[in-house]
């Protein structure tokens, strides 16, 4: 798997790279893998390039730091959700309903405010097109009632784990999002864990409920894209020099508060590790 620097915003492809995204993200998912090893197990070979195959070897320095050779698994055909504050689509959805994705919440909660407990809401992985909310129960026919229930506990469980990692760290994680497959008959987790691509990160001392608030994630694309009134669909508009230069601040700095390395210190170990 490679992580390039290209990021997505409503299920499209942007057309600008975000610099050191993809070694952002593949530095904070090795982090993460070995911190919730003891709830389930990752699709992990080695993220050392001396490991990968002998026909990868001319691409050794482009791959360092933004690859990892992994098993092959059985992808299950639902993104696991988790969200432990009213943020996003969901902030939208309970304006209208007082639900997220179907499931009730208490009455007059504000924008980004801490919800009473965490909750999962699966959607459906779309091969074209946006993803789709779907209840707890329709993912139960999805993948069945067992399977269902077992990715619920392992996501709540793998996102109270980092919460409170995270916290003491300064950063809330907002919400998150799992993918998972099964390996010789076994659950594992797949593609990234707690990322800015997956993750919703704010600062815990700019936290302030009854607004949005500022992210160490795309949220900051995302916004700007509706900023300047794109409709969502296909062709994306092309991102201002400024927006990707914020954005890859963004993101070293995500990876930075949360396992307190420098960044640069990570650039210097990957390119000692490709000579």
């Amino acid at each position: 798997m490679v992580a390039t620097d290209r990021i997505s915003a409503y299920d499209s492809i942007l057309l600008d790279d975000i610099p050191y995204k993809g070694k952002v993200l593949t530095a904070l998912s090795l982090y993460w893998f070995k911190r919730v090893k003891h709830i389930v197990e990752n699709h992990l070979i080695s993220s050392d390039v001396n490991d990968f195959p002998d026909e990868l070897k001319e691409q050794a320095d482009y791959l360092d730091g933004r690859s990892m050779l992994v098993k092959k698994a059985d992808v299950y055909p639902i993104e696991c959700v988790v969200r432990g504050y009213l943020a996003g689509s969901g902030w939208k959805e309970y304006k209208k309903s007082g639900t997220v994705c179907g499931i009730e919440l208490p009455k007059r909660l504000r924008e980004s405010d801490k919800l009473p407990k965490p909750i999962f809401t699966p959607a459906t992985k779309a091969e074209s097109g946006h993803d789709e909310n779907v209840s707890f129960e329709k993912a139960a026919e999805i993948l069945g009632a067992d399977v269902a229930e077992e990715l619920r506990n392992l996501s709540i469980k793998l996102y109270e784990f980092a919460v409170a990692e995270a916290e003491s760290k300064g950063i809330i994680i907002a919400d998150t999002k799992f993918e998972f497959g099964r390996f010789q008959d076994k659950t594992i987790i797949v593609d990234e864990i707690f990322t800015p691509d997956s993750s919703r990160f704010w600062a815990v001392l700019d936290y302030e409920p009854g607004k949005s608030q500022n992210s160490f994630d795309k949220q900051f694309v995302r916004d700007y894209l509706d900023e300047i009134g794109w409709d969502h669909e296909p062709p994306p508009p092309h991102l201002s020099s400024e927006v990707i230069e914020e954005t890859s601040k963004k993101y070293i700095e995500a990876y930075e508060r949360v396992t307190g390395e420098k960044f640069e210190d990570l650039t210097r170990k990957n390119e000692r590790g490709a000579r």
